[in-house]
């Protein structure tokens, strides 16, 4: 009864299987690109040579091993394996599988529940894992693609460790490739270039890899194929890419990062990255006028005109032409002086205005128009900074008693070098004021 739940080895089915299950691995040594985590000082490894391997959740893009890892260390353990999917598994078959193992546990062994798109069931459903990894019943090994710590309940991963899987490098891409050649006993018909444009076509995705090799060594040709006739042939793979998921928080703040540091051609390389993966061009121009009001702001003025120009002719033109309007944009912003003074000074006034915010202006500054309000003192000695002959009274005109602070303090960059001129221009006015000169 128990092993009705099993996951059969597909390698036991009848019929054709696809070159991606036939050069499954074996063994965890025969995992290609995750050895930060399998090898003896990993902490998989590390795991298995004390006998403790606990729950887990692995961590990684598609195509990467968080299947095959699963199989494997459930092998390692001697434990059963039963696989699941969080999008077809309801909680009819929840309560089976966790029979299942019941039984299982009874008989003397254990099960590695594997439960692939993990982040797919609700904090509820999560919930339900909980008392069957806390008596044993289970040991679960979930695979997301999503950052655990934004899709996962805290009592969950309290109970897990989070394991990170790598995208595979274009040399772990080759390293398979060979595999797969050995496996058919032929070379693929490709030229050098031809094979550098499959492997950058599997975009770090080993699965994607082995599919496209598959159909890549189905074809009969005479001479071996270049990058050219190799994109007629194939689609690349496309971009890892959720525009409401971390991928889409990852790479605006990419962007971001590369305007903040003056790189041009690396805000356009993500930004063009964005626009690939299906990025709402809208959502771009209002994160571009962003940086110009935060990471440039007064240094160089016209860089918040250039991203709402930008903005507006996107509107007008729309795609494909107006996205060039905000790579204009762009890179008007990485090359503009950079200055966060009015956005530190933003934040501090925001800061001191909570903390002091029932302190009344100071009489001399207010209106009065009654004359109950004059006779308070209201408007009194208030000096009309026109009266004076340079336009500057040198008052004070924060909440009496209130220390006067200091929030903008300009750097010595683009325009803001004239504005600290005028600030240190107006202190020395206004020293010179209070002073009684």
């Amino acid at each position: 009864m128990a092993d009705l739940f099993d996951s059969p080895d597909s390698a036991s089915l009848p019929g054709p299987r696809p070159l991606a299950d036939r050069l499954r691995p074996k063994a965890l040594s025969d995992v290609i690109g995750q050895q930060k985590v399998l090898s003896p000082e990993g902490p998989l490894g590390a795991m298995l040579a004390a006998g403790s391997l606990s729950s887990l959740i692995l961590w990684g893009p598609p195509g990467v091993g968080k299947t095959t890892i699963a199989r494997l260390l459930a092998d390692a353990t001697d434990m059963a394996f039963v696989q699941i999917s969080a999008i077809f598994t309801g909680v009819a078959e929840l309560k089976k599988v966790f029979e299942g193992a019941r039984l299982r546990r009874q008989n003397g062994r254990g099960t590695l529940l594997f439960v692939d798109e993990i982040h797919r069931f609700n904090k509820a459903q999560q919930d339900g894992f909980l008392p069957h990894m806390e008596d044993g019943t289970i040991l679960l090994v979930g695979a997301t693609t999503e950052n655990p710590s934004f899709e996962l309940n805290a009592a969950l991963m309290s109970r897990a460790q989070v394991i990170v899987l790598e995208r595979l490098t274009l040399a772990d891409l080759e390293r398979l490739a060979q595999r797969a050649e050995k496996d058919q006993g032929r070379a693929l018909p490709l030229s050098g270039e031809g094979r550098a444009a499959l492997l950058e076509m599997a975009d770090g995705d080993g699965r994607a890899l082995l599919n496209l090799i598959e159909q890549v060594l189905s074809w009969n040709v005479a001479a071996p194929l270049g990058p050219d006739a190799l994109a007629t042939r194939l689609a690349r793979r496309a971009a890892l890419y959720d525009k409401s998921g971390e991928a889409h928080y990852n790479l605006i703040s990419a962007l971001h990062k590369s305007v903040r540091g003056s790189d041009p051609d690396a805000a356009l390389y993500w930004f063009a990255r964005m626009l690939e993966g299906g990025e709402d061009p809208r959502f771009l121009a209002r994160r571009l006028t962003r940086m110009a009001v935060e990471d440039i702001g007064l240094a160089d003025t016209h860089a918040q005109e250039v991203c709402l120009q930008g903005w507006e002719t996107y509107e007008r033109l729309g795609s494909p032409e107006g996205e060039l309007a905000l790579a204009q944009a762009v890179i008007y912003l990485a090359l503009a002086p950079k200055s966060n003074a009015a956005y530190t000074a933003y934040k501090a006034a925001r800061a001191a205005a909570r903390q002091t915010g029932s302190e009344p202006p100071p009489k001399h500054i207010l209106n009065a128009p009654t004359r109950m309000m004059k006779d308070q003192g209201y408007g009194a000695g208030y000096s009309y900074d026109h009266d004076a002959a340079d336009g500057f009274s040198g008052q004070d005109y924060f909440p009496e008693g209130m220390k006067r602070p200091v929030y903008y303090t300009p750097p010595e960059r683009g325009f803001e070098r004239e504005l600290k001129k005028r600030i240190d221009y107006f202190a020395k006015l206004r020293a010179r004021r209070q002073a009684g000169d």
